[in-house]
């Protein structure tokens, strides 16, 4: 019996000091809890679900955004069983990314198939928003494409709301182009219902497309209540890289974190140099942004 009662305490004072620790971590950065979008470690993910989100907590992650769910299954988990795992870890999910179906309209609880059970799950896991992380080129051929793309993002977003979920939309680099003389990513926010459709901003791919993330903020203000943090290298290729190693001025970018409305962000890193073990690089990134004492 006392052992067991021992163990049991060391248990709370290590989950207790784990909790401290990313307290600290919050007030540091000044900017809320440090997020990481698990698609980053979606290998890790894939093969050890539970053992990847332990090493995420451990590295000092509090946030995680989700990109592993389908028919009603997180990273092959029920939603109650998901939730009771972050919990058990001292994590919590806020936002999810979700996907229109229109390409493969069989799969259920998509944007276009069964879209209220998406919702519902989300809801049930503790998500604040659903994002749309990505669009087929079939899908943003021209903007009567894009059209179509905003009269979705807007029904979605009405159904999302009443759960008290906020739908968003997350770029790359296409939204970029031009279609008419009018930019694709310009009209996705002009004719998106502001209440109903906020955005992610991939700061990443803002700048590989010759954008300003400032510059849109300023343009556009409140619109980004969510960011993905991921840096670019200072080669030709300007490959993905480890937060603060990169070409990207995060200060600056923080500074104007009121006028974008951000709420939370996420590192994430889409791939990674030879070599590079996924986990380590995205623990170099969470230390930069500790250390970067954001304000």
């Amino acid at each position: 019996m006392k052992r067991r009662r021992f163990l049991h305490d060391t248990t709370l004072l290590s989950v207790g000091s784990l909790a401290l620790l990313r307290c600290k971590a919050a007030s540091i950065n000044g900017s809320g809890p440090i997020g990481i979008q698990l698609w980053s470690v979606r290998d890790a993910m894939a093969k050890d679900p539970k053992g990847t989100l332990k090493s995420l907590a451990e590295i000092g992650y509090d946030d995680v955004e989700l990109a592993g769910y389908s028919e009603g299954k997180f990273y092959g988990m029920d939603p109650k069983t998901f939730k009771t795992l972050l919990n058990d870890l001292g994590l919590m999910t806020r936002s999810g990314h979700t996907k229109t179906g229109v390409m493969d309209p069989e799969t259920k609880n998509t944007m276009v198939n069964n879209w209220e059970a998406c919702v519902k799950d989300a809801a049930e896991v503790g998500n604040k928003s659903l994002v749309l992380a990505w669009i087929a080129e079939e899908e943003r051929k021209d903007l009567d494409s894009y059209k179509r793309v905003c009269e979705l993002l807007n029904k979605c977003g009405e159904v999302s709301k009443s759960y008290g979920i906020q739908m968003a939309y997350h770029n790359h680099d296409f939204e970029f182009d031009v279609f008419d003389d009018i930019v694709a990513y310009d009209y996705l926010l002009q004719n998106t219902d502001p209440d109903l459709v906020k955005f992610e901003m991939d700061h990443y791919w803002v700048r590989k497309a010759g954008a300003d993330s400032i510059k849109l903020f300023e343009e556009h203000p409140g619109r980004f209540p969510y960011w993905h943090v991921k840096d670019m290298d200072d080669t030709p290729k300007a490959f993905f890289t480890e937060v603060g190693s990169g070409v990207i001025d995060w200060k600056a970018i923080f500074d104007k974190k009121q006028t974008s409305g951000m709420e939370y962000f996420y590192v994430e890193q889409d791939a990674f140099r030879d070599g590079v073990i996924p986990l380590n690089s995205v623990k170099q990134s969470h230390d930069y942004l500790v250390d970067m004492k954001l304000g």
